[in-house]
């Protein structure tokens, strides 16, 4: 698949979703779930794809290849996802840890051999969070209705529309070889997937109701990054339930 079909996709599914939701409906508790009937089958979708599909390769994956060399392709990853970040840095005028991110990516693509060995983090240069969504969201963008993507989990419209921005900084997506993108892209969600298998745990020992927890943890988290860990109180007070 080729990257403008992919961001064909991202950006028809949002659409359609901006166009069958009303956006200025909330529920009483102060989450902006007018979509809840969608968002709980899709979770319960996911759910399903995650428990028989993705979580049993991964914990074959986990089993079978050695810590050093896993920890590794973290690595790699991580690293192609900093010229993401620094975009990001950029377009949010955070000059200083823009430099800061580009010589992280350069130490490790060059000293760290292409991001398999994490040499800047040692060196004293912290991986950062940043994407498209946080950077609407510091431009001023509302987050408008929470929504669960098929595959990509939870999001709402706001990171839904960056995760389009996302995917065209992805150096995987600009790949030729569609065998060698498809790869690294199963890969990416394999290893990721393997370095969270405590997930599940979590959930069922945290709450009864799994898709209001994952809902409210993930809009507290990315209210969090966009305001650098600094959230305005009131924000949080609207996911208490």
């Amino acid at each position: 698949m080729s990257k403008i079909t992919l961001l064909l996709r991202a950006s028809t599914l949002t659409s359609v979703m901006l166009l069958t939701a009303c956006a200025t409906t909330s529920r009483e508790d102060g989450v902006n779930d007018p979509l809840e009937g969608y968002n709980r089958a899709m979770h319960s979708f996911n759910s399903s794809l995650d428990r028989n599909v993705i979580r049993p390769v991964a914990k074959g994956y986990d089993t079978v290849v050695p810590t050093g060399i896993s920890q590794g392709v973290s690595n790699f990853f991580s690293n192609l996802n900093d010229i993401t970040v620094i975009i990001n840095d950029l377009l949010q005028f955070k000059f200083g840890q823009a430099l800061d991110d580009t010589g992280r990516f350069a130490l490790n693509t060059t000293v760290g051999f292409a991001g398999i060995l994490d040499v800047a983090t040692m060196a004293g240069h912290n991986k950062n969070n940043e994407d498209f969504g946080q950077t609407l969201g510091a431009w001023g963008f509302d987050t408008g209705p929470y929504l669960v993507l098929p595959f990509f989990g939870p999001r709402n419209f706001r990171d839904s529309f960056g995760l389009v921005g996302d995917m065209y900084t992805d150096p995987v997506n600009h790949l030729d070889d569609a065998g060698a993108r498809n790869g690294l892209i199963a890969l990416r969600v394999i290893d990721a997937r393997a370095n969270n298998l405590n997930i599940k745990n979590v959930l069922d020992e945290a709450s009864i109701d799994e898709y209001s927890y994952v809902r409210n943890a993930y809009l507290q988290h990315r209210e969090n990054l966009v305001y650098d860990g600094k959230p305005p109180e009131d924000d949080f007070d609207l996911f208490a339930d």
